[in-house]
């Protein structure tokens, strides 16, 4: 295949491979080093038996020379990651098999080493157990509080103002009619001025709604603004960035969690369209984070934290939509980069703690994990399929058409002087919200109510408008109602849902990448429930009027309980998210847990695939996808098959015209050569040749451990001055006893860095970086180093393909 890759299984696989360790600000100069960004998103192959990596820090080569080596010990700085870096998954991994291998062979030495191995190995199933509980609780607090505040914009509860409307009418003597009319709850305008009829009561209702939701977003805004900035969005882009190997200090740390689970709750309270679970899988990775630091197999190690952020996400959509199996599922089909078994069997006792801890806070008081959780008995007819797939449909067009809008707009707030105001953006957007949600039942109710209200199957005691039909039935069997007239109230409900659906369409393009914690699972999922309930209306109402047509006529008699309006709501839902996120098995098992709805699964997926077909033919970017690019973080997307003729050599640094590749001599160098050029570039890392005339390559060192290195052995070892020679060979060069003492590196040069020849196909080097997790890649001919190829070389060389402006391909 014209690979040629030095052999990994040399016994002296140093301790810096391939990292790098630039600063944001040095990426944007680097030409042509070895600076680069992320990982792949594939499933890398790490668990290969790499040799005996076993002398990390500084063992000798084949274990012979006895001579002075100044890295001995490891040094504190030697192989950790800067900022905005990516780690190396390959040296992580050897790094956690050396640590095992060790602990494995001193347990059978004394009991207390046997315990120290029974302990390692039992940390993180104690590390998930610990998530759970912690994501699980923090999601009851967000669920109750959010319900409580909500409630707050339209009135209170005399009897304990932290009640919330419904709790506070649960000891009510009221009729079931009346249930939401108690006496203990007040309106504001009862408050104020003693009744709760007329206009001027309507106003002063209108006018409480606006002012509390402007006080709670601007709340928000101003928390993330001031405390923390990595709270606001949803954070499901960052963590796949994050989750690919990338680096991003302080987003995942207790600043961000505290702000994050604060101004979600104030976020969802203020009315705007927008939803807790993406979020909610942001938090749960905070808490895995920070309780990484409890065990040190993970506080030191970046690929195995990896593995247990992976289980907090499935955590995080565990809690949020009481889905424990779709949360595992999620995170294996949308945000995960490497996820072996051992991470699958652990993402699922992580979600499993979780949604049972949230079951024993029980938020709703309706012993569900969900608002929305519904039931439905009434079977479907294989007919029905065509008004699913048209469902399908309309998901892929929403989806296609929000991700261009959003990504317009979200450009627009970049580039213009927009994205200097988060405040006044914040609060234009809440108050236009407010202002048109009022008026409108179905848009003043919290949007998860909204749901459940269209999800939900018409039973004799409703009384909501959807559910008044005519009745002229003389008796029921059980809660199955025959398909009635539609009565007037029916008649408003759609015209009130479809100004709805007209408003929730464009109000979330402008909400999702606001400077406040803002989901798309529930305002996507609003939109396609109304549509899908209109939908369903409509057809049980051709059903009840035309039960004699041909496509009734076999299975729709009547008097009969046909169409299931609840059903249709339920495949808009899963459509429209589908549209939006190109989720496929995840959305149907989340969907069907969320709902109970075992025997709808076949319409769930036919809208599923429809919808991600329907979207895809349109755009091939998910939400999330879409996000990350128009960020411009680092990341090689798996899903895109790069189909196109180049060779190594048309993408390796230098090109035909830069100044030669700056490469470090195996042993002809002085510390004052070396310095000058880390003073003199910005790379992150350099080849290390025999010499300047032959090219042949020896190794790798990186930036980082090359200062380190330097700077510890002028303080602490006798003799290194400015022109002691540097050498990474077994042995030192020959030199007259007058100079001055050698410095000898060895340690740090990763002896096996990943090389293929100039002649490599680009669609195998992408691959290679997608499924190793390379950092950057060392192009030879006959042996002699030609020039480098780094992961932003890659992006860069991708997006020049696709006709994308190449230098997008930043950290922004």
């Amino acid at each position: 295949m014209g690979l040629e890759v030095l052999a990994m299984d040399q016994k002296g696989y140093r301790r810096g491979s391939f990292q790098s360790s630039t600063s944001d600000e040095d990426m944007l100069e680097i030409a042509g080093a070895s600076l680069d960004f992320p990982m792949a998103d594939d499933d890398p192959p790490l668990d290969r038996e790499m040799g005996g990596f076993s002398s990390y820090n500084g063992g000798e080569m084949n274990g012979t020379s006895k001579m002075m080596d100044f890295l001995e010990e490891p040094l504190p700085g030697v192989g950790t990651y800067e900022d905005f870096n990516t780690i190396d998954w390959v040296r992580e991994k050897s790094r956690d098999r050396d640590r095992h291998r060790e602990i494995t062979s001193r347990s059978k030495e004394s009991t207390w080493a046997l315990i120290h191995s029974v302990s390692d190995a039992f940390s993180g199933w104690l590390l998930m157990l610990f998530i759970g509980l912690l994501a699980g609780s923090l999601a009851g607090l967000i669920d109750i509080s959010a319900h409580w505040m909500t409630d707050l914009k339209e009135g209170v509860c005399l009897a304990g103002f932290w009640f919330n409307h419904e709790h506070c009418c649960w000891k009510s003597n009221t009729t079931f009619t009346d249930r939401d009319k108690c006496p203990e709850w007040k309106s504001w305008s009862q408050l104020i001025i003693g009744h709760g009829e007329g206009a001027f009561a309507y106003i002063l209702n209108y006018l409480m709604y606006v002012i509390w939701a402007l006080l709670f977003s601007l709340l928000a805004v101003l928390l993330v603004k001031g405390f923390a900035p990595y709270a606001c969005g949803s954070g499901i882009p960052e963590i796949k960035t994050i989750l690919s190997g990338f680096i991003i200090r302080g987003y995942l740390g207790k600043w961000t969690l505290i702000i994050k689970t604060i101004t979600l709750v104030l976020a969802v309270s203020s009315g705007l369209s927008l939803g807790k679970e993406g979020p909610l899988v942001h938090v749960a990775c905070c808490c895995g984070n920070i309780l990484c630091h409890l065990f040190t197999k993970y506080r030191k190690n970046e690929a195995k934290r990896r593995e247990v952020l992976s289980a907090a996400a499935a955590a995080g959509v565990s809690v949020a939509f009481g889905a424990p199996i779709g949360g595992v599922l999620f995170s294996l089909e949308e945000v995960s980069y490497y996820f072996p078994l051992k991470t699958l069997w652990r993402s699922f006792f992580a979600a499993l703690v979780a949604a049972f801890t949230l079951r024993s806070i029980n938020p709703f008081g309706n012993s569900r994990l969900v608002l929305f959780y519904v039931e439905f008995h009434m079977p479907w007819h294989l007919l029905e399929l065509v008004p699913f797939v048209l469902l399908g449909i309309f998901g892929g067009l929403w989806g296609a058409f929000f991700i261009r809008s959003n990504i317009a707009w979200c450009r627009r707030r970049k580039t213009t002087k927009l994205g200097k105001y988060p405040v006044l953006e914040v609060f234009v957007v809440t108050a236009i919200t407010a202002i048109l949600a009022f008026p409108n039942e179905y848009t003043r109710m919290s949007t998860s109510e909204l749901i459940s209200e269209l999800f939900n199957d018409c039973g004799i005691l409703d009384s909501s408008k959807l559910c008044e039909y005519v009745n002229d039935f003389n008796s029921t069997k059980g809660d199955d109602l025959p398909d009635r007239a539609a009565g007037p109230g029916v008649y408003t409900a759609m015209w009130q849902l479809a100004l709805a659906l007209v408003m929730k369409v464009f109000i979330t393009i402008f909400t999702f990448g606001m400077k406040v914690p803002s989901g798309l699972f529930i305002p996507s999922m609003a939109v396609g429930a109304i549509a899908g309930r209109l939908l369903g209306v409509a057809m049980e109402q051709l059903a009840f009027y035309h039960h004699d047509w041909v496509i009734f006529s076999g299975w729709c008699s009547q008097g009969a309980d046909c169409i299931t309006p609840g059903l249709y709501a339920m495949v808009g839902a899963a459509a429209c998210l589908g549209g939006v996120t190109r989720m496929t098995v995840s959305l149907v098992v989340i969907m069907f847990e969320l709902t109970g709805g075992l025997e709808y699964i076949v319409p769930l997926m036919a809208a599923a695939m429809t919808s991600k077909w329907m979207a895809d033919a349109i755009g091939r970017e998910g939400i999330y996808d879409a996000h990350i690019r128009l960020n411009g973080y680092p990341f090689l997307e798996a899903k895109e098959e790069f189909s196109h003729k180049t060779l190594a050599m048309d993408v390796m640094r230098p090109r035909r015209n830069d100044p030669p590749l700056t490469v470090i001599t195996q042993d002809s160098m002085t510390v004052e050569d070396v310095e000058t050029i880390i003073n003199e570039t910005t790379y992150s890392g350099y080849p290390v040749v025999v010499s300047r005339e032959s090219q042949r390559l020896v190794g790798f060192v990186l930036r980082r451990d090359l200062i380190i290195s330097i700077e510890n052995a002028r303080k602490k070892q006798d003799g290194i001055v400015s022109t002691s020679i540097i050498y990474f060979t077994d042995h030192s060069p020959p030199l007259p006893p007058s100079f001055p003492s050698m410095l000898k590196l060895r340690s740090i040069l990763d002896l096996s860095p990943f090389t293929v020849t100039d002649q490599t196909p680009m669609e195998i080097v992408v691959d290679i970086f997608r499924k190793l997790g390379l950092r950057q890649c060392l192009v030879t001919h006959n042996g002699k180093l030609l020039g480098i190829i780094t992961k932003k070389d890659v992006l860069k060389h991708i997006a020049q393909l696709a006709n994308q402006d190449p230098d997008s391909i930043l950290f922004n």
